[in-house]
């Protein structure tokens, strides 16, 4: 594997408030997987937004692409070695990065995950999340009601995230199948399935590049793919792409998950079929008042009743609603974007 280029750190420093401003002046990190990718960028807002609100000082730092594991390594040591009383990660590799979360959090660092469990979901102090297995159900099931009969002759193109299957893809990746009444085997991983109805996994590394990439390849494989999932929407609108390139792009059924407000626009546009929206902000936003909480008397946040992160909801989007899947419009979903 070709060694990715480690980008620089971007530092956004506030001072505003007074609610947490003095001299001893309370630092936190976010580490996101990249800079570019619209979903970190409303991350990134909703960080500093608190932060600014809280007067926390906010360092943010993220990788080229999706999977540039080494730079958030860096990026939680120089966090350590900085006096940050708390970091919000998103991991691109969920297990791998287990042990330097560990020297932080022995460190006495609150580190919160968001988005992106890590592996175990222990291993951070609390996770702010979509319920990613629900988002990718909600897909599924959708997508199987809108072909009806017809769900039992599909041919499904799954665009996934990485080799490495970090959590956010494996859940979004076996949500979509169990939702679409295909056996997950086992539902730790991906690719093991055996429906005829599966052509191939690929992967896009959460892009539009790769997306097309995979999409391609899949194509290569059956040219009468049917059904696309992809693990976000800037692969969405790579597969759309590769499939318009051969004039298939208006019978093939896409489906994806985030929400975001390119994405959502994809929707109207009848590029997505429907998507599952998530609300980085909201995450971020509550993951600064964590560390917040944690700075000031050693409080942790706790998990949603019945499951071990803090779910911060997800919404199914479409303007073509099915029998038995509650969904909301895409004018809903506008105006709850990146929310």
């Amino acid at each position: 594997m070709k060694k990715l280029l480690l980008s620089s750190a971007v530092a956004i420093t506030s001072m505003a408030g007074a609610a947490f401003a003095d001299s001893h002046s309370i630092s936190a990190c976010l580490i996101t997987k990249t800079d570019t990718n619209p979903f970190f960028v409303k991350m990134r807002e909703g960080a500093t937004a608190k932060a600014e609100e809280l007067g926390i000082s906010l360092n943010s730092y993220a990788g080229k692409v999706d999977g540039d594991h080494e730079t958030q390594v860096q990026a939680i040591e120089t966090c350590i070695a900085n006096g940050a009383k708390g970091i919000l990660l998103t991991a691109s590799d969920t297990a791998s990065i287990v042990p330097v979360v560990q020297q932080a959090r022995d460190a006495g660092l609150l580190v919160i995950a968001l988005d992106t469990p890590l592996e175990p979901i222990n291993a951070a102090d609390m996770t702010f999340a979509t319920d990613n297995f629900l988002a990718g159900e909600l897909i599924g099931k959708w997508a199987a009601a809108t072909l009806g009969d017809e769900a039992a002759n599909a041919k499904i193109g799954m665009l996934d995230l990485a080799i490495s299957q970090p959590t956010v893809g494996v859940l979004r990746d076996q949500g979509f199948l169990t939702g679409f009444g295909i056996d997950v085997k086992d539902p730790n991983k991906w690719g093991d399935e055996d429906d005829p109805r599966i052509v191939g996994n690929d992967v896009t590394a959460g892009n539009e590049e790769g997306g097309r990439r995979a999409m391609e390849n899949l194509l290569a494989i059956d040219p009468f793919i049917n059904v696309v999932y992809t693990i976000n929407e800037p692969a969405a609108a790579g597969a759309y792409e590769a499939l318009k390139a051969i004039g298939r792009e208006n019978d093939v059924l896409i489906v994806s998950v985030d929400g975001g407000c390119p994405g959502v626009q994809n929707v109207a546009e009848g590029v997505i079929g429907a998507t599952s929206q998530q609300y980085p902000l909201l995450m971020a936003s509550l993951g600064i008042e964590a560390i917040a909480a944690w700075a000031k008397d050693g409080t942790k946040p706790t998990a949603s009743d019945g499951k071990d992160f803090f779910d911060t909801g997800v919404s199914l989007v479409t303007d073509k609603p099915a029998d038995g899947v509650e969904s909301i419009s895409v004018a809903e979903g506008t105006d709850r974007c990146w929310g």
